[in-house]
């Protein structure tokens, strides 16, 4: 155990020591924000407005407003799930520079198990993610509270945090998976450039997943990062929702929530926020799975 905390230790310093690799892991945050700012932001409030403006008695400037704050918060939403892949992403740079570096023999030869050091780097990663997406959301939280919104219950803190856990440990497992396949640092960039283009895609943050195709749904149903932003935006969302649609049919709700990704049906199945926790920890077990037998295969290879 000892061993495994001074190990973890090292690799989550080597990380947050390098501040060009925690400010690119963050960089995905910042284009998604400044494309809300002066792309699509103005886009997605009109739509939001003009469904408002159907219904009888609606002020259009109190609908604008409450539109941006849905709309803030909804992104955000998508934020710490995308946080959480790309930290990890970034923490776990530590293995292809340990491995260019020669100080991947120095640690193996050493008399620790190849499990613990492992497990070390797949901790590391985790925990970075934990922290940075922790305070993303603590950041994000009193934004949110500032334009108007309410803050969350006890209860959604919890269920929030164990989402955020939830993500930092499958693409903690994920990452690691890939790099136990990446050589070189700058294939490893060239594959961060990559997944930091994707995910925005993916987790629904660019363009609304109900504007997309059944192909791509289902595309997007087989990776875990939908999940991850559905999750998330279910309970972020709710109460501004709530405020929004208050005398609204509850079928321009519905078409609202799916249309925007609070709801999500994978392959013509509703799948529920509780759901999509155990989804993304069904990934997670699968990526760590892979990964423990891509270590052996490596060890049985060195032999």
């Amino acid at each position: 155990m000892t061993q495994f905390v001074s190990l973890t230790k090292r690799n989550l310093l080597v990380y947050f020591r390098d501040k060009g690799a925690v400010f690119f892991s963050l960089l995905s945050m910042f284009i998604i924000i400044g494309l809300m700012l002066f792309f699509l932001g103005d886009l997605l409030t009109g739509n939001i407005t003009d469904m408002l403006a159907q219904l009888p008695d609606h002020d259009t400037t109190d609908d604008q407003a409450h539109a941006k704050l849905f709309l803030l918060a909804w992104t955000v939403a998508g934020i710490i799930p995308i946080n959480a892949a790309m930290v990890t992403l970034s923490a776990l740079s530590s293995i292809i520079k340990d491995r260019s570096n020669g100080r991947s023999s120095a640690i193996h030869t050493a008399p620790i198990s190849r499990m613990t050091i492992t497990l070390s780097y797949i901790a590391a990663a985790c925990l970075a993610s934990l922290m940075i997406c922790s305070v993303t959301l603590a950041a994000s939280e009193i934004c949110l509270c500032i334009k108007g919104m309410q803050p969350f219950s006890a209860a959604e803190h919890l269920r929030l945090f164990g989402m955020i856990l939830a993500n930092s440990f499958t693409y903690s497992a994920m990452m690691y998976l890939c790099a136990m396949f990446i050589k070189s640092e700058g294939a490893w960039s060239g594959m961060g450039t990559v997944i930091g283009t994707l995910i925005g895609f993916l987790g629904g943050i660019y363009m609304p997943v109900g504007n997309l195709s059944g192909g791509l749904m289902d595309i997007i149903s087989c990776t875990p990062v939908i999940y991850g932003t559905v999750m998330f935006r279910d309970i972020m969302t709710r109460s501004i929702t709530d405020v929004i649609f208050a005398d609204a049919p509850a079928q321009m709700t519905e078409t609202m929530r799916t249309v925007m990704g609070v709801e999500f049906s994978a392959f013509g199945n509703a799948v529920s926020s509780a759901n999509c926790v155990m989804i993304v920890l069904g990934f997670g077990v699968l990526f760590t799975l892979i990964g423990a037998a891509a270590t052996v295969l490596t060890r049985q290879k060195d032999r």
